[in-house]
């Protein structure tokens, strides 16, 4: 489990790495936010989510450990590569290859991890495995603004890819691959189901549909917000970008990964009862940090917007785990590599295929009227708007989310 953690930190330190050099890659390349936004998140996010899910169903044939290691591997690599990018067109190459690489990562690894945790533990293991996003851009950041400065955009992307490739031997070399079911003592029929069976199965359960498009709209907001942050305080307030990372790295770092953990051993808490009180807990969290998010964006100073920061970026997580974990618990066994490529399809198109694209759009169209403020002003539109949308929708899974894991179990693809 702490590997397939420490594996993830190093997917989103090479995913994230990207958002503090944005600005120094701007200087360099002369290019719009529309088009920062588009490298950031489209040309990662599609070959990441599409691919995913053929990847998945190769997941739930095959060796998981194995696939981490082989995944882990590409992306290590490609980020390597990007710091040898001449032009803007060669990093977007290199972005893709990194999001190819990196869908090989979460779904092998949701599917282990529901099989060393019972349905009872599972947020709470899922919120462990998620430390691994916070801790992760607490890395790049934290590193990022430091090598950029000192170094160079490039060398930061030969610093954080090339550790990665030591990893994948470890993962290799020391992670066991757990028997299927082992967590719940179901037994394992080996069916394969299709691609279209799991897509029907999934489709028939309300929760996950409202889930999925809840955690998408939320995951808007975050990339969003991580993507463009460092270059909105930067730009509106001036501030250096090595004391910036090491604000954004410890904020994201500690205040996120609470959030991660903690959203997942709450949902676990408030779950015992009634599996709809997880899912209207985190309703509840996201409008409050929508709420906390635009005392951020109307602060006067840097250090009273980085320090407001901190409730935003400890509630924005609460989601994350315990979709992930329902997830899990909603299929049959051998489903469980493509339902969670299938989610997490949902959530990188949406969050990280259009919130950077579409909110450094939104940036390029305020700028004639508000100059370097615009980005401050795309950013609040985009929270408010969206994240009360997704609290909607993860009111409606909790109403239905009951009948469907009582289904669960006893109910397989057809």
């Amino acid at each position: 489990m702490v590997v397939l953690a420490v594996v993830y930190m190093f997917n989103f330190v090479d995913r994230q790495i990207l958002a503090i050099l944005l600005p120094a890659i701007r200087d360099e390349f002369l290019v719009s936010d529309t088009v920062l936004g588009l490298l950031a998140g489209t040309a990662f996010a599609v070959f990441y989510a599409t691919l995913g899910v053929p990847i998945a169903l190769l997941a739930d044939r095959w060796n998981r450990r194995n696939l981490i290691a082989i995944a882990l591997t590409i992306w290590s690599g490609m980020t390597a590569l990007s710091g040898m990018a001449a032009n803007i067109w060669q990093l977007a190459l290199a972005r893709v290859g990194v999001g190819i690489g990196e869908a090989g990562c979460s779904p092998p690894a949701h599917s282990m991890i529901s099989d060393l945790y019972p349905p009872e533990q599972r947020s709470t293991a899922m919120g462990f495995y998620t430390l691994g996003i916070s801790s992760g851009i607490m890395l790049a950041y934290l590193a990022g603004g430091w090598v950029v400065e000192n170094m160079g955009w490039r060398e930061a992307f030969f610093i954080v890819g090339i550790p990665g490739l030591v990893l994948a031997a470890i993962v290799r070399l020391t992670v066991a691959e757990p028997p299927r079911g082992a967590s719940e003592n179901r037994a394992d029929n080996r069916d394969h189901p299709s691609l279209r069976s799991v897509f029907t199965f999934l489709l028939a359960r309300r929760s996950f549909v409202h889930m999925g498009i809840a955690a998408g709209l939320s995951s808007f907001s975050g990339y969003a917000v991580i993507s463009f942050f460092p270059s909105f305080i930067i730009r509106s307030y001036d501030m250096a970008i090595v004391s910036l990372g090491v604000w954004l790295g410890l904020i994201l770092g500690i205040a996120g990964g609470a959030g991660f953990f903690l959203g997942g051993y709450l949902a676990d808490f408030f779950g015992r009862i009634r599996q709809r009180n997880a899912m209207w807990f985190i309703a509840a969290t996201q409008l409050a940090g929508a709420a906390a998010s635009m005392a951020v964006y109307l602060s006067p100073t840097a250090s009273a917007a980085l320090l407001l920061f901190i409730l935003p970026a400890f509630l924005s997580n609460f989601y994350l785990a315990p979709v992930l974990a329902q997830t899990q618990s909603l299929v049959a066994l051998r489903m469980r590599g493509v339902a969670s490529a299938i989610m997490l399809l949902i959530i990188n198109l949406i969050g990280l295929g259009l919130g950077p694209p579409v909110v450094g759009a939104l940036s390029d169209g305020l700028a004639p009227q508000f100059g370097d403020e615009s980005l401050r002003y795309s950013l609040m539109i985009a929270v408010a708007v969206v994240v009360p949308w997704a609290a909607l929708h993860y009111f409606l899974a909790g109403r239905s989310i009951e009948s469907d894991l009582s289904r669960a179990v006893t109910e397989e693809a057809q």
